[in-house]
């Protein structure tokens, strides 16, 4: 699969920093989101060439179900319920199910890694960026809101 090099390199930072953050102690559990949480829905990131894409099912009591590639995953999280200054929400993911398939860059991730990322959401709510800390320097996105409630 032939990927643009924007991909490239966001996904190269970000995989970096999953990959250096990955054995980090912390570890997310699934924690309850108040009901207007923007985080909470359906989410989808396709690659610039279009030839594959990512959807995550948030959901409010803290879990998400994934589909990249071949890949099926679920996962447990914490996030912010507010931005931070800088408008970031912090997000602890952990990954707690996978099918053993590739994803999109064609990686195998195994259950219990945890990773930390920043979002940052659109004014209007129907994107957001994924960054490896608080700053813009290095995301991958946007990440679209997907209407409707089924995959």
């Amino acid at each position: 699969m032939t990927r643009g090099p924007l991909f490239r390199a966001a996904a190269t930072a970000a995989f970096t920093a999953t990959v250096a953050l990955a054995g980090a102690p912390i570890t997310a559990t699934a924690a309850p989101l108040r009901g207007d949480h923007p985080y909470i829905g359906i989410w989808k990131i396709t690659l610039p060439d279009g030839t594959c894409s990512e959807t995550y099912r948030v959901r409010a009591d803290g879990s998400t179900l994934v589909f990249s590639h071949e890949e099926v995953a679920e996962s447990t999280f914490v996030i912010a319920d507010q931005p931070d200054k800088q408008g970031f929400y912090k997000s602890v993911d952990t990954l707690v199910k996978d099918n053993g398939k590739p994803d999109c860059a064609g990686q195998i991730t195994k259950p219990g890694r945890s990773v930390t990322n920043y979002l940052l959401f659109h004014p209007g709510g129907d994107m957001f960026l994924m960054c490896v800390e608080r700053s813009m320097e290095r995301c991958i996105g946007p990440f679209v809101r997907v209407d409707g409630s089924a995959i």
